[in-house]
């Protein structure tokens, strides 16, 4: 299973927003896909329509009690697609886990022997804590959102700089596929500024695919719907599955088993 960590520590970027209609075009593509929500916030697991009532077990339940990730995994409406879902209890489960041996591998450990799916995407919360610690130390590869904003470098560089110390000290095999640059509008010049200034300092790192500024992708989680179900049609939802396309074409060719 190739696992991608979706991960930005600055919120507002469209960090979920990508996990969930990103996984939901690997699943359109044939792709077995499972989906990680690994923020207390549980966003995720609302966005492809899982209610908090729902959620018997969670990603807590993996990293704190050590549960069978077999046994916490739930299938979405979405054909092709799984979810491990998130509950409020996550949001304790740093503290719990401070005493821990090996803390940081729990969630690495809890896929050493999963073979149900092709493909993972971890949604981490905002923060570069224990919780995303634990999906950089469990993933292949990190998808980076980043809004076109003033800021985005900035907190792109700290991100890039955590990576580097999780390589040192963790995971060394974590690479990054892409950074994919989200909330694009182009009537505004600092948007164009900003997403030069990206291509510039990282190059073909950057997905020429680009997430616009869309109203239906704001919308669809309110149903509890990806935003490619809810209007598959819209300018969102077209540049979500064509960055997944992108997306395959930058796995190892060994590793696309869909």
């Amino acid at each position: 299973m190739i696992v991608i960590a979706i991960a930005n520590q600055k919120g507002g970027v469209g960090k979920t927003t990508s996990a969930i209609n990103v996984a939901t075009a690997m699943a359109a593509s044939g792709w077995r896909t499972l989906l990680v929500d690994l923020d207390p916030q549980g966003n995720a697991s609302t966005g492809v329509g899982l209610g908090s009532a729902e959620r018997d077990m969670s990603s807590y339940d993996v990293l704190v009690d050590q549960v069978p990730v077999e046994e916490c995994i739930v299938a979405s409406t979405i054909p092709g697609l799984d979810l491990l879902p998130a509950t409020v209890d996550l949001s304790g489960a740093e503290i719990e886990l401070v005493n821990v041996e090996e803390r940081t591998h729990r969630l690495r450990r809890a896929f050493a022997n999963h073979t149900g799916h092709d493909i993972c995407f971890i949604d981490c919360p905002p923060s570069l804590g224990l919780l995303t610690l634990n999906a950089l130390c469990a993933a292949d590869t990190l998808l980076v959102p980043l809004q076109c904003e003033f800021f985005a470098l900035e907190g792109l560089s700290q991100l890039l700089q955590t990576v580097e110390q999780v390589q040192q000290r963790f995971n060394p095999d974590l690479g990054i596929i892409g950074v994919a640059l989200t909330m694009f509008d182009r009537r505004n010049r600092l948007t164009d500024q900003v997403s030069d200034d990206v291509r510039e300092c990282l190059g073909d790192l950057v997905f020429q695919s680009v997430i616009p500024r869309n109203v239906r992708l704001s919308e669809a989680p309110s149903h509890g719907l990806p935003a490619l179900i809810y209007d598959h049609s819209c300018p969102g939802s077209r540049a979500y599955m064509a960055l997944a396309r992108e997306l395959i074409g930058r796995l190892p060719e060994e590793r696309k088993a869909a």
